[in-house]
């Protein structure tokens, strides 16, 4: 992180572990105390080691003073819990336990119990009594069972206990991260595109977050005032001048803009990225000049811009402020990537933010442009697509606002790969750099001009594609499309790429199938999908 991240300072949530053990007397507790508190250090440890929080540094987890045998050590944990912050809490029992008596109560933390699989004092019996005292109280918990039977003195963690582990913690932790953030929404409805009518009861009931709004006017008057770090500024514009190299202009002739108009754009999209940021997170720049409101910012984990038309029609476009600030790099250096949705679509926001929070690698944003079947590719390009592209591919493409991480460039032992942050070396954002152009933006779309990025995805990277929708009536759903990126030999992405908008970053896209549902084939995913846009996620970690 660099000084310029003020994210770095703020305190993440913590993991609760919660040792609970049988609580009657004479021997029975005693002799299970050591065994108890040994399974919840393991817990601890393993999770401190395996997960990190958004700025890199590892998870850190909370145990119990004392093992919980009933009411009052339950009620002097849940306290100490909220004293140090807990976010998540883990039970862990190798044995029988009174449930009601021992259980987590609090209704606001994601909660997991892992019953121990052993058969001399079997924590799977007290596993099952209090899953169903969850359920029938209303206080939703994931249940954690070994398929395998260990030992009353086995201290491991078996493999798929870690993996069930990991899959709740990272999301529990997703949640924790979420709640009390805000979406801020920069603008209104982008060309009526439903996903950029907010809806605050979503956020609130759902992921525990509220909204914060702006009119893009804002963007016009911290431009004009000049409230944003002047000496960044600088910085910025050395930093782009030497690292972003503009493409050629497509627009004719006769629309194409000057060599100083260009420059200019230059500088509003810089000072665009700057303040969007400030806007999200805030600045204590700010308040050293002078403007100490602007400096507090929306405590925004996420945002979107709607740009479309009101503003892009007068003005240079979003797309370097939504590539740069979703990339993981920029002239303040390597840094965790913020969530910035173009056209102010809140769902695809909300879905950028769920794959970053469980994976902490940037988000590519892109429309589901095409599916192109094998005999379409073939009839147009003369190719016949194999490997994983065998059945069709589908094209994911959108005006520039795609993670500069997207590019496929930054390698793992030989592989294209979507580091977290602290895993990114100069390397690896220097060659995603050197893989994109800014092209001057079409302007039968941005009549005020700015820039796209340009590039094309490595193949062989395996991502995930998802999507969140509201259904009237039935609430928030997510789809998931698992699948691999896929590199086509130049001539045949250039004679598909030059159908639609050349100018605009491509990401080639074969989903898994299993032969049925909505996953029968390739043309199915694409005619089952909700909505136009999805971010791809590339999964670099344990298993989600």
């Amino acid at each position: 992180m660099t000084n310029q991240d003020i994210r770095c300072n703020q305190d993440f949530p913590k993991i609760g572990i919660r040792p609970t053990i049988d609580g009657r007397r004479k021997g029975v507790r005693e002799s299970l105390e050591d065994v108890t508190m040994s399974l919840a250090k393991a817990v601890a440890n393993f999770l401190s080691n395996e997960l990190r929080y958004p700025n890199g540094q590892a998870v850190e987890c909370v145990i119990a003073d004392t093992c919980i045998g009933g009411v009052a050590e339950a009620a002097s944990a849940a306290d100490k819990f909220a004293k140090a912050g807990v976010g998540v809490s883990i039970t862990v029992t190798p044995c029988w336990c009174y449930g009601s008596e021992t259980m987590d109560m609090d209704a606001s933390l994601p909660k997991a119990i892992w019953g121990f699989n052993g058969t001399e004092r079997p924590g799977a019996v007290y596993l099952a009594a209090v899953l169903s005292a969850h359920a029938q109280k209303g206080l939703p918990a994931f249940g954690i069972y070994g398929h395998d039977v260990q030992d009353m003195n086995d201290p491991s963690i078996p493999q798929d206990v870690q993996e069930k582990l990991l899959r709740f913690a990272k999301a529990g932790m997703a949640a924790a991260l979420m709640k009390g953030k805000s979406y801020l929404s920069i603008g209104s409805v982008s060309m009526g595109i439903a996903g950029s009518m907010i809806d605050p009861d979503f956020f609130q009931e759902y992921l525990g977050m509220r909204n914060e709004y702006v009119d893009m006017s804002e963007l016009t008057r911290r431009i004009e005032e000049e409230i944003y770090d002047p000496e960044e500024f600088k910085l910025a514009m050395a930093w782009v001048k030497e690292n972003c190299k503009e493409g050629s202009d497509n627009n004719a002739e006769s629309l194409q803009t000057s060599r100083e108009q260009k420059d200019k754009d230059w500088e509003t999209v810089v000072k665009m990225t700057q303040i969007v940021r400030d806007l999200m997170v805030g600045n204590p720049r700010l308040g050293e000049l002078g403007f100490g409101e602007e400096a507090m910012g929306h405590n925004a984990i996420v945002s979107g811009f709607q740009g479309q038309r009101q503003w892009t029609d007068h003005f240079p476009n979003g797309d370097f402020l939504e590539a740069m600030l979703n990339s993981s790099f920029d002239w303040n250096g390597i840094r965790a990537p913020y969530q910035v949705a173009t056209e102010n679509d809140s769902l695809n926001g909300v879905t950028m933010l769920f794959g970053n929070l469980l994976t902490n690698t940037a988000q590519i944003f892109a429309d589901v442009r095409t599916y192109w079947s094998p005999d379409a590719v073939k009839r147009v390009t003369g190719h016949e697509l194999s490997g994983v592209a065998e059945h069709g591919l589908l094209h994911l493409i959108n005006s520039g606002s795609a993670t500069l991480d997207g590019t496929g460039e930054q390698m793992q032992d030989g592989q294209p790969v979507m580091k977290p942050f602290w895993e990114i070396t100069p390397e690896d954002a220097d060659n995603c750099l050197k893989a994109v152009s800014w092209r001057p933006a079409a302007v039968e779309y941005f009549r005020g001009g700015g820039f796209s990025s340009c590039f094309l995805t490595r193949g062989g990277m395996p991502v995930t594609m998802s999507r969140l929708n509201l259904v009237k009536g039935l609430g928030p759903v997510l789809q998931i499309a698992e699948g691999y990126t896929v590199e086509l030999p130049k001539d045949v992405h250039d004679t598909l790429d030059q159908r639609t908008d050349s100018t605009w970053p491509t990401t080639w896209f074969a989903p898994v199938l299993t032969g049925k549902g909505a996953f029968k084939d390739v043309y199915s995913v694409m005619d089952n999908w909700g909505a136009n846009m999805v971010p791809s996620v590339t999964d670099t970690s344990a298993p989600i």
